[in-house]
């Protein structure tokens, strides 16, 4: 089962069946060496050329750019798709491509993203995404300087860091004004970053998410791209959010879906009462994460939606619920197949610790009820 089922009708573009063929033939042969990546804890760096070759790090790009004008739904099976070999690859490039999306959103709305699109498409740039590092009140020190900024800090988790060449991410600025954030991408390569290599972690061991330290790094005026009152809610994160969750969660739907596959192939031939039973139980969470990421992407209107906090406070709220369910759907196949799953020779041990990586992304369940409570009382999301 997938995400979409229309196909895409532009002659430029690949169908979703092309699309997820491809997902499927990159994926198989990344399957091989996913548990080696994992036990080691390496990036897998030929796996993202690989993707880079194949068009797959700009299937989101318009095709008038040179991209594969993938929808957003069609860039979500060919997350599930490839998250069913090799989950740490496959969460890697939804960091990445939550925000190729976050840049398609504005240019349907009519802002310029000709150059982001030109990175990814002519330079065959992947994105470095700082994630949570950058909430509402950001982190780090800013001080201004002649032409722009001179900007450092600490910033971790950073998926894929490793394979990326340019860094999206935001710092604290203790302006005369007061507290703001400035949102900027710097180019890896600059002068004054490096990378410590601090992932070490149950799951997901091979996103190569380490830290990334900027050190006095010059940045133009040119590169910012917003600068907002720190530590209170701004719009952009309902663009942000709205384009990263469904992708995301599309990839450890891969994960519930390997370990569901995986259950039954194991059990086939058994007819034990409490086998049958817990096979049942697995069946209700997978249908119940998979229909709630299909539902964000039905909200999602193709990145056309509308920048509201309540369409927002929804997609968080079914990333929690949907959430629980993939983490369900994986322990469940663990106990239906008994010791055998909770082998280490066996797929399922490796899924069921990568999928507990969902309960990380924005937002944890106890913020998330927060905001989506504030939201429902009409009161600002973050207070």
């Amino acid at each position: 089962m997938t995400l979409t089922e229309t196909p895409t009708t532009n002659p430029t573009t690949k169908t979703t069946a092309e699309w997820i063929e491809l997902a499927e033939s990159i994926g198989s042969d990344l399957r091989a060496t996913a548990p080696s990546h994992d036990r080691t804890g390496f990036i897998d760096h030929a796996a993202f050329d690989r993707l880079r070759a194949a068009g797959i790090t700009a299937a989101l790009v318009p095709t008038e750019f040179g991209g594969g004008g993938a929808s957003h739904a069609e860039m979500g099976d060919i997350l599930r798709t490839i998250a069913r070999h090799d989950p740490s690859v496959a969460v890697t490039l939804a960091m990445h491509s939550h925000l190729v999306a976050f840049q398609v959103w504005r240019h349907k709305r009519g802002m310029d993203a000709e150059k982001v699109f030109r990175k990814v498409v002519d330079d065959k740039a992947m994105l470095i995404s700082t994630g949570a590092s950058d909430w509402v009140g950001s982190n780090g020190t800013v001080t201004r300087v002649e032409g722009g900024y001179r900007v450092s800090g600490r910033k971790s988790p950073a998926s894929g860091v490793e394979v990326g060449q340019v860094i999206v991410t935001s710092f604290r600025w203790e302006s005369p004004e007061g507290p703001q954030v400035i949102h900027c991408s710097v180019p890896k390569s600059s002068e004054g970053v490096s990378i410590e290599t601090t992932w070490d972690t149950m799951g997901l061991r091979a996103t190569g998410s380490h830290t990334i330290v900027f050190n006095d790094v010059f940045v133009p005026e040119a590169a910012v791209s917003l600068t907002r009152p720190a530590d209170v809610w701004h719009p952009v994160w309902n663009i942000v959010l709205n384009a990263a969750m469904p992708l995301i969660m599309s990839a450890y739907l891969g994960i519930a879906d390997a370990a569901a596959d995986e259950a039954i192939e194991m059990s086939a031939g058994r007819a034990d009462q409490h086998v049958v039973q817990i096979l049942g139980e697995m069946a209700n969470a997978h249908i119940t994460a998979a229909d709630l990421v299909t539902a964000m992407f039905a909200a999602s209107e193709n990145l056309r939606y509308d920048n509201t906090d309540a369409l927002t406070s929804r997609t968080l709220s079914r990333k929690t619920v949907a959430a629980d369910a993939m983490i369900d759907t994986v322990r469940l196949a663990i106990e239906a197949t008994g010791g055998r799953g909770y082998s280490r020779s066996s797929d399922l041990e490796r899924l069921y610790r990568d999928v507990h990586g969902v309960l990380f992304h924005p937002l944890p369940r106890a913020k998330q009820t927060n905001f989506t409570g504030r939201v429902v009382l009409g009161l600002s999301p973050i207070g």
